[in-house]
């Protein structure tokens, strides 16, 4: 069974930085499309960050520039480097696994960013 426990959330300021880390437990993270997603207050959850197999990466316009996915295989790790951040990046970041045929998706608990301005 597949476990993911996102951290590295917590309060920063307008223009600031965190990193987020996902950890996965199980087997098959190699094998797996990470990516990354976000629900602020009130709002629908929405995609932010993917990173794919073979290393190719996506981002959402809103964050384009300022974030980067990255993904370390040999620890079973996502991470998202969240740079020049804005009071509208505010919201739970949640990490999402999809793996296998037929696919099988996988969410973590989620972890709190609040920016200040």
């Amino acid at each position: 069974q597949v476990q993911l426990v996102e951290s590295g959330g917590g309060l920063v300021q307008a223009g600031g930085s965190l990193r987020l880390s996902c950890a996965a437990s199980g087997r098959g993270f190699s094998r797996a499309n990470m990516g990354w997603f976000r629900q602020a207050p009130g709002k629908e959850r929405e995609f932010a960050a993917i990173e794919y197999i073979g290393g190719s990466t996506y981002y959402a316009d809103s964050v384009k520039g300022r974030f980067a996915i990255s993904r370390n295989n040999a620890e079973n790790t996502v991470y998202l480097q969240m740079n020049s951040l804005k009071p509208e990046d505010t919201a739970v970041y949640y990490c999402k696994m999809v793996i296998g045929r037929p696919l099988n998706e996988y969410w973590g608990q989620g972890t709190q960013v609040t920016v200040s301005s």
